[in-house]
Parts: C-alpha cells; structure tokens; sequence
C-alpha cells in the first residue's frame, strides 16, 4: 500500500512530462514564465523580430558606424573648398619720406583637376562609411538571431533542469519510505539522494547560464538592465535553406563584397589625385606699391609657378598604385574567406536539419517510449524509481540535444544572411508565430 502514493506521483509527473517533451512543432506559445525573469508573466513576450528591430534602433555599435558617414560628409565638405586666397604688406625702409610700401592680394589657382580628385576621394571615403554600416547591420541581425536563440536555449535548459529537479526530489522521497519500509536496500536511497544533488547543481548551472544569455542579448541593443519579458519560439519549419549554388550567386551582392570593391575604387580615385599633384598650382598676385619718395602708385602683377624639378610626388603615386593592387588582393582574400563561410555555415545547416529530422522521427519518440515503460514497469513493481528517473534523464538530454539542433540550425541560417542578405530582407526568415 505504500507504494501507491509513489505510483500515483509517477504518473503525474508522467503527464507533466509528457507536455513538456512534446516536439518543438507543438509548441506554439511562449515558454513557462517559470523559466523566464520576474515580471515576465505580465509582459508581453518579446518575439526574435522585435529583438531585430530593438537592436538595430538602438545599437551602440551602429550608431558609431553612422556617425563615421557624418564625419565621412564632412571631409567631403572640406575636399570640395577652394584655396584661400592670401594678403601680403611689405614696407621698405623706416623713414616716410623715403619708404615704400606694397599691398599684395594672392590666390593659388589649382591646375590638373586637384579639387575634382579630392571631392572624388572624399566621395569613395563615404562610400565606405555606408559600407561599413551595411556590413555592421548584417553582422547585428546575425548576432540577435544567435544570442536569441541561445537565451531560448538557455530558458528551455532551466524548465528541463527544474522538472529534473522535481522528479529526482520524488524519487529521493520514495526511496527513504521504501528503504524505511525494509522494501529497498539503502543503497538505492543514496543513488536517489546522489541524482537529487546532481539535478540542483544542474539546475544552478542553468539558471547561470539563462542569466549570461539574458545579458548577451540586451547588451546588443545597448542594455545592461535584466530581460523582463519571455521569448517565443520562432518558426524553424517554415524556413527554407537555398541550394548552395544560389547562395553562392548572391555572394557578389553581399555587403562585404561591395565594401571591398567600393575600397578599390577608392584608390584609383586616389592615384588620380596623386597624378593631379604632380601638376604645379598657379599663384596669381595683383597689388599695388606706392612710393612715398615720389609720391607715386604702381600696380604690382605677379604670377608663380614651382618648377617640379626634383618633387615630382612620385613617391606618393607609387604608394597609390600600389594600394590599387592591394585592394584587388583583398577583394580576392574577401571573396574566398566568404565562399568558405557561405559553405561551412550551409553544411552547418544542413546537418542540423538532418539532426531534427532524426531527432524527432526516431530519437525522441523511442526515448519517450522508454520512459513510459519505465513507468508503467515501476507501476507493475518490475522496475525501481531509479530506472525511471534513468529514463527521465536520458528524455531530458534528447530533449536539449533537439533544442540545441534547433538553435544552431537557426544561428547557421543567421550566419548565411550575413553574408547574402540584402538590406530590407528580414521577412525572409518567418519568425514569430503569433503573426502567421
């Protein structure tokens, strides 16, 4: 008769188990507020498209990015103002009736198209700083989705941890009133006890872990205060992975590769602006010298030209040139170290594909299968508690095994926009449900 309160706790826990180890495709709401941080339960669940959104409104990061084009328009500014022109007096001799004095007016009239090379250069200068800011938002939204799904991970692991948890208590329970009972060998009281102390050590683990995920994905959007709000399980089924040779295609329009071709028309601009210095500037000067002696006025008209005799800026536009050839290099380094990343991040998803496929066609239901005889074996009086928390805990580690295939076929996907997406394509990857 004693053990009937055990057998009854079995299974319901049993159809709390049940529940909770259903496939991912079932669940259609957000996790437990268990799980998630105080105030959670009366927040609105923040979905991976409102993390995208918060993060690029609010990045820190990318602001400084777009602050570098403020400063980008600003030498743009400055590359296109002429030279100041320049005003000179001169007198000669100290005593009025016998000095002279001159007023002279200058302006350097820059030849060979030096202000056009200039105003160019700035040009591909803020070029870049857009480029830069492409590059940081794909980089951004690729960082969200991964921080995201490893704060999901994170607060699936303490649901799991806390169920473990309770079942470990109930097995140590059992077991003391059946070791009290002279049913059970002590034995099997402290195995009981040694699997409820591991389960609050993993449960420890797991809440560590939630709250350095929890602060990994708010400090993206330049936060350090806690996450008061549960996450919502995005849409992994409706997802679809390209074939490689198209994603491959799309290489060329990735933001990396057009900063990197954006780089070498900068300096080509920049070897015209160095071949524009080789031309010397015209200084013209008018003015006007007056006498005191004679009492006379003389109009002063002069013009000066360096004779580019030994600085010809050859230095300068081999430097340039040389920079042409570097960034083409780039281009080509850029081009491999991005088809290799396409690739990897393309196997990544494809093999975390198979992983969920397997998980849930063969992995999951035998591991359910084998908890629920576990069950059904204690209720017959076959099996002890230990075996099925045994069984419990195998469940359990698929369970986060699928979890963890989830998230890092999600943070694949992320990893391939960052490299194919274009600016405006969120809606590419369907994320939350509740919109659907």
């Amino acid at each position: 008769m004693q053990s009937r309160p055990i057998v009854l706790g079995a299974a319901v826990l049993l159809a709390q188990l049940l529940t909770m180890t259903a496939p991912a495709g079932a669940q259609n709401k957000p996790y437990s507020a268990a799980a998630a941080p105080s105030g959670a339960a009366v927040a609105a669940p923040l979905t991976l498209e409102q993390a995208i959104t918060m993060a690029l409104a609010t990045s820190p990061e990318l602001r400084s990015a777009a602050q570098s084009v403020a400063i980008a328009e600003g030498a743009t500014l400055q590359a296109g103002a002429l030279p100041n022109p320049e005003f000179s007096f001169l007198r000669e001799g100290m005593q009025k009736a016998s000095r002279t004095q001159t007023y002279q007016l200058s302006q350097a009239l820059e030849l060979g198209g030096k202000r056009g090379a200039r105003i160019a250069v700035a040009d591909y200068d803020r070029a870049l700083a857009v480029g830069d800011v492409a590059v940081g938002r794909a980089g951004l939204r690729a960082d969200v989705i991964t921080a995201y799904m490893e704060a999901l991970t994170a607060q699936e692991r303490v649901d799991l941890a806390r169920a473990s948890l309770k079942l470990a208590a109930n097995a140590s329970n059992a077991a003391a009133r059946r070791v009290t009972a002279g049913k059970i060998s002590p034995l099997e009281q402290t195995r009981s006890n040694v699997a409820e102390s591991s389960a609050k050590l993993e449960l420890s683990q797991a809440l560590s872990e939630l709250t350095l995920a929890y602060r990994s994905l708010t400090v993206l959007w330049g936060s350090t205060a806690a996450l008061d709000r549960a996450l919502v399980m995005p849409d992994i089924e409706r997802v679809q992975v390209p074939a490689l040779e198209t994603l491959q295609a799309q290489l060329d329009a990735s933001p990396q590769m057009q900063r990197a071709r954006t780089q070498i028309a900068r300096e080509e601009a920049q070897v015209k602006l160095e071949r524009a210095q080789r031309i010397p500037d015209l200084t013209v000067t008018v003015g006007s010298k007056k006498d005191y002696e004679t009492g006379r006025s003389q109009t002063v008209v002069g013009l000066a030209v360096p004779l580019p005799l030994f600085n010809r800026n050859q230095g300068n536009l081999l430097s340039a040139l040389r920079r042409v050839d570097k960034a083409k290099t780039e281009v080509e380094v850029e081009q491999l170290r991005l088809s290799q990343a396409l690739f990897s991040a393309h196997q990544r998803a494809e093999l975390s594909q198979q992983q969920i496929t397997a998980m849930r066609q063969e992995i999951l239901p035998a591991a359910q299968q084998a908890f629920d005889a576990a069950v059904t074996g204690f209720e017959l009086g076959k099996f002890g508690f230990i075996d099925v928390l045994d069984a419990q805990r195998t469940l359990f580690q698929n369970r986060a095994l699928y979890l963890r295939a989830l998230s890092d076929r999600y943070r694949s996907i992320a990893d391939l926009q960052r490299y194919v997406a274009a600016e405006g394509n969120s809606g590419t990857l369907t994320t939350d449900r509740n919109t659907q």
